[in-house]
């Protein structure tokens, strides 16, 4: 027996969830991830993921690299920001950072746990010393609780592509609301990173998550532009795992439809399309 959804403060009146909230949720998720891999046959480590050409082995090394880059900003970010500086091409600079973790799969991932827990400890002892400090990264500097909703953001989108290419699936959490809820946030990410002017017209957001409550974003449909539905899809066509058109979402509006085609929630150059279903 099912009932109606559970409605939510709206995002703006949201409680901000404390840094060891967000670390909780961050370690859930990597958990949730991890636990594709540990029991993997050898075999498997080396199956093709959806974002070619990368393997299931190069997922997890980019996790654990990009932790471990995120605990190096944090404890060390004079030496962080001269590594940063020195990289002249992001798509080299990813694969050569893949390259520096084990090739082994199960070294890759002990790796990952390695780097986890170093910026787990980093984050902890920053949040003590200055809570409001801005960290440097590879766009612009961003705070303590920015940076752990993005591991949370980008460990999802990364588990599943984990999950797709093993023929599994990431159950859906009430995590996914740090995914929506940045994915709203960087909505000017997809028309900036491709030279386009930022529409000033805002769209509202009504999602269903996991456990049946609803999260919305802005105060009412404006001039008609809206987005509504669930969660994980919204989140899987704001990573661009999936395209807007194999989702049930109801998308209203030109504005709204021009977000779900070229949106982005991460950071970096423009993402691949999305192969359509």
């Amino acid at each position: 027996m099912s009932g109606a959804p559970r409605e939510t403060q709206r995002s703006g009146a949201r409680p901000v969830p404390s840094v060891a909230q967000l670390l909780s949720d961050l370690d859930d998720e990597r958990d949730a991830v991890m636990g594709l891999v540990r029991e993997l046959p050898r075999a498997s480590w080396t199956l093709p993921t959806r974002a070619v050409p990368w393997t299931v082995r190069d997922q997890i090394a980019h996790l654990g690299w990009f932790d471990g880059a995120f605990a190096r900003a944090i404890s060390t970010p004079l030496e962080f920001e001269a590594e940063r500086d020195a990289v002249a091409d992001v798509g080299s600079f990813v694969e050569a950072a893949n390259a520096q973790v084990p090739e082994d799969g199960p070294a890759a991932l002990a790796w990952w746990q390695d780097a986890a827990l170093a910026f787990d400890r980093a984050a902890v002892a920053l949040e003590a010393i200055d809570p409001k400090a801005r960290l440097p990264w590879y766009g612009p500097p961003m705070s303590l609780r920015s940076a752990i909703t993005s591991r949370i953001m980008e460990t999802w989108a990364h588990g599943t592509d984990v999950a797709d290419a093993l023929d599994a699936r990431l159950a859906p959490t009430d995590r996914l609301r740090h995914v929506a809820d940045i994915a709203v946030r960087a909505r000017p990410q997809g028309y900036r990173v491709r030279g386009l002017d930022v529409p000033s017209t805002p769209v509202r957001v009504e999602l269903t998550g996991p456990s049946g409550d609803v999260w919305t974003w802005g105060e009412g449909p404006s001039d008609g532009q809206s987005v509504g539905g669930d969660a994980e899809e919204f989140c899987l066509v704001l990573v661009r795992r999936v395209h807007v058109d194999d989702t049930a979402l109801v998308v209203t509006g030109d504005v709204a439809r021009e977000w779900m085609l070229l949106g982005q929630a991460f950071a970096g150059t423009p993402g691949a399309d999305p192969v359509r279903a």
